[in-house]
């Protein structure tokens, strides 16, 4: 089924990629059942709502020319780990931060690092507390956006990308200048990536 649903949306994984997204969807439900990572349980809605929606990302990298191999990435309220964990499964290349403040959740995020083999690292706190700075900035299911984006915008040198479902807002491409990155990966609805270089 995952292999169906990322090959129909142009993605061609290999083996070991396909085999950590099934350790991934079974370790989330696993936890599901106890800590409610996550509100969605069925595992061709995790596929697609979670997993193939955070890979978005890595088309609207391709698409707009933005080198991500070997840049720092974080992921600015992980939560489950996305969109951060199917970036770095599909990119692999990527140094890796998960910014999440609620401890089960962090634990969840450490627990699948041991579990998928790779590495990345879990800053337990909440995005304001985190002085550091990165390449890249990605978010998505954050807040009022005009309240997040100069929190986003501090923690970034390069570029800050927010997904950002289906609603645009002027404001936010005429006066807070982000640019709108259209998703177009079937089966996923028409949604939006907000993107801007810092």
């Amino acid at each position: 089924m995952l292999e169906e649903i990322f090959s129909r949306a142009g993605f061609d994984l290999d083996k070991e990629d396909i085999e950590r997204f099934h350790t991934y969807l079974k370790i989330l439900k696993k936890w599901n059942r106890v800590h409610k990572i996550t509100s969605i349980t069925d595992d061709k809605e995790i596929a697609i709502r979670h997993f193939l929606d955070s890979l978005s990302l890595v088309r609207a990298f391709e698409d707009l020319k933005v080198e991500c191999r070997g840049s720092s990435v974080v992921d600015v309220g992980s939560g489950a780990g996305f969109p951060g964990v199917p970036l770095k499964i599909v990119l692999k290349d990527i140094d890796l931060t998960l910014i999440e403040s609620v401890g089960k959740k962090c634990s969840f995020l450490e627990y699948l690092k041991v579990n998928l083999r790779m590495d990345w690292k879990v800053v337990c706190k909440r995005a304001e507390g985190v002085a550091d700075q990165y390449d890249i900035v990605v978010a998505r299911a954050l807040g009022e956006f005009e309240d997040i984006s100069p929190l986003l915008e501090r923690l970034s040198k390069g570029y800050v990308f927010v997904l950002k479902g289906s609603q645009l807002k002027e404001s936010w491409l005429e006066d807070m200048g982000y640019r709108a990155w259209e998703v177009r990966l079937p089966p996923l609805p028409k949604t939006y990536i907000l993107w801007k270089k810092v």
